[in-house]
């Protein structure tokens, strides 16, 4: 089944190329794209879409809040920031938002298309630098003394592996466990933590 993917971008050369290049690539499918956050947030909630590409400086609603309108409403969606260089502060509130990870659009098509596939798997694409600042804010936060009081050993063992960092195949390889069964931990314990992106749900295990 091929990665459905939607491209909420405002600069028209650069929303036609990404939508090329995904619609052109054996395994995706370009299934909407749209040139603003309001329009993302009118029609995206209504259908489905595994991915959605996302440019974090949108004119209107910034790329920010669209993700964190998004998430709310549509939270097993996964999203990956597109920006134009490392604006770590605004990349790491996406993050925070619900964003799965983030591109540079210099990025190259291989590069662009891997990185899909791997949000996709449950990963989250990110430099080494943001993803030290992802570290160091659950570091600051500490353990917490109640970190999961609703979950069951299961989850808690699932979002353990989060917090370090674990696409959901290496999840699932450590517990012996199907990859869609982790897929299916980590929708219940979203919606137990009230959170929407694996971030979100690491930093508020460690808070």
């Amino acid at each position: 089944m091929n990665i459905r993917v939607a491209i909420v971008e405002d600069d028209e050369q650069v929303r036609e190329n990404l939508a090329r290049l995904v619609g052109e690539a054996k395994g995706f499918e370009c299934a909407a794209t749209f040139a603003s956050g309001e329009q993302a947030l009118e029609a995206l909630p209504r259908r489905a879409f595994d991915v959605v590409l996302m440019d974090i400086n949108l004119p209107g609603i910034s790329g920010v809040e669209c993700v964190r309108q998004l998430k709310t409403v549509a939270p097993t969606t996964q999203v990956v920031m597109l920006t134009v260089y490392d604006d770590s502060d605004r990349i790491f509130q996406a993050l925070q938002m619900g964003a799965a990870g983030y591109l540079l659009k210099r990025s190259t098509a291989a590069e662009i298309l891997h990185a899909i596939e791997d949000v996709h798997r449950g990963g989250a694409p990110m430099s080494s630098y943001i993803a030290r600042k992802v570290v160091q804010s659950f570091r600051r936060q500490g353990p917490s003394d109640m970190p999961a009081e609703n979950l069951s050993k299961r989850e808690t063992d699932v979002l353990e592996y989060v917090s370090r960092g674990y696409t959901n195949k290496e999840i699932a390889d450590a517990l012996g466990l199907s990859a869609e069964t982790v897929r299916g931990y980590l929708k219940t314990i979203y919606s137990k933590l009230h959170v929407r992106s694996r971030t979100e749900a690491a930093m508020k295990f460690r808070r």
